[in-house]
């Protein structure tokens, strides 16, 4: 494609003058022209001025109206699906501590049905967060990392869900969904402790461990849920008799569980229920206040990494768990038990790295 250049005219004008009269240089008009308006009023002036004003005020308003729902949009995300509205995602602005999960956008017309996995993931501030009575299906994965969640409520009408004393269950109580990785900073406040004890703090006892740090699943539940107690501050645990399933990563970086008790019509026994029949992977992980397990011959699977990081050294010493009760002799389970790779714990001795020794045809303790 070619270019043309535009003709220019090099006429050149001399000695050009304008016949302005002296003194009125600001104020003469040329013929054709507007008069200047230097040093007098601009004509209509106040009209003008007045829509200028109102021109960026309803900018202001419309930047400050976006600028909201910019912020909302980022803070709460819903989607529309077959099913019905679903939470998506919650990023806290850094100010929100309560929330109540109900309608979308707090449209009544819109109501959630279902809260999707890592809903809340990692935020730091939620304190209390409350599921309101149109929720259907929630996912366990949604409070993982939730730090600072104490309490998770239910309205008494929903049909799918309810809480004990801010824990989350299914409403027929046979499935415990969430413990909230901070609800024993809420017992300590219930019971009376104006601040967390350490092992070494004066005044932690059995007392102060009793109060905030245990707690009993009630006797109707057969399943504990997916990271239903991930991180949470407990050092005993009463499973009941009757339980069948522990989900994975169900009680995952719960450092300081020491205790896990079986309690139901037979009394009280040590370890895992008799009547359990799945432990999911990375189950008990990382949990090395424990020191001693068995496990039933009920246990039909055992999923990998069960009990991943449960044995350490310590002064040259063994701890946590040393080694692992079998009630089921070495071909029984063989044949009957399926396990994943490294259920069991493993450790570094001299250089080596050895999986923990496996008493089979084991008794439980008393």
């Amino acid at each position: 494609m070619s270019k043309k250049k535009a003709k220019t005219d090099n006429t050149v004008y001399e000695n050009l003058k304008l016949d302005i009269p002296a003194g009125e240089e600001w104020t003469y008009q040329i013929e054709g022209m507007k008069a200047p308006v230097i040093g007098k009023p601009v004509e209509n002036a106040a009209k003008k001025k007045v829509i200028v004003v109102a021109v960026l005020l309803v900018a202001i308003a419309l930047s400050i109206f976006f600028s909201v729902r910019a912020v909302h949009s980022e803070t709460y995300s819903f989607e529309e699906l077959e099913s019905g509205w679903q939470f998506s995602k919650f990023s806290n602005p850094g100010d929100i501590t309560e929330l109540t999960v109900d309608y979308a956008d707090g449209d009544i017309s819109r109501p959630i049905a279902s809260i999707r996995e890592y809903a809340f993931n990692c935020d730091d501030k939620l304190t209390s967060i409350t599921i309101g009575k149109t929720v259907k299906e929630i996912d366990g994965k949604s409070f993982y990392s939730v730090w600072n969640l104490r309490n998770i409520y239910v309205d008494d009408e929903n049909e799918n869900y309810c809480d004990v004393d801010g824990v989350l269950y299914t409403k027929d109580m046979t499935e415990v969904i969430c413990y909230p990785i901070d609800h024993d900073a809420y017992l300590r406040e219930k019971a009376g402790y104006k601040e967390e004890l350490w092992k070494d703090s004066e005044g932690y006892d059995e007392k102060y461990i009793e109060a905030v740090q245990t707690y009993k699943i009630p006797e109707t539940v057969v399943k504990i849920g997916e990271l239903a107690f991930n991180y949470a501050n407990l050092v005993t645990v009463y499973l009941p008799e009757g339980l069948e399933t522990i989900e994975t990563l169900a009680f995952f970086k719960s450092w300081d569980l020491a205790n896990v008790i079986t309690y139901g019509a037979g009394g009280e026994y040590k370890s895992l229920p008799d009547t359990l029949k799945y432990i999911g992977s990375d189950a008990f992980a990382y949990d090395q206040g424990l020191s001693y397990m068995f496990i039933p011959k009920s246990v039909e699977y055992i999923g990998h990494h069960a009990f991943w990081d449960t044995v350490y050294k310590e002064n040259g010493e063994l701890r946590g768990v040393s080694v692992m009760n079998v009630e089921r002799s070495e071909d029984d389970f063989s044949a009957n038990a399926e396990s994943g790779d490294h259920w069991l714990p493993s450790y570094d001795w001299k250089l080596l790295k050895k999986t923990i020794d496996v008493n089979y045809s084991s008794v439980r303790e008393k």
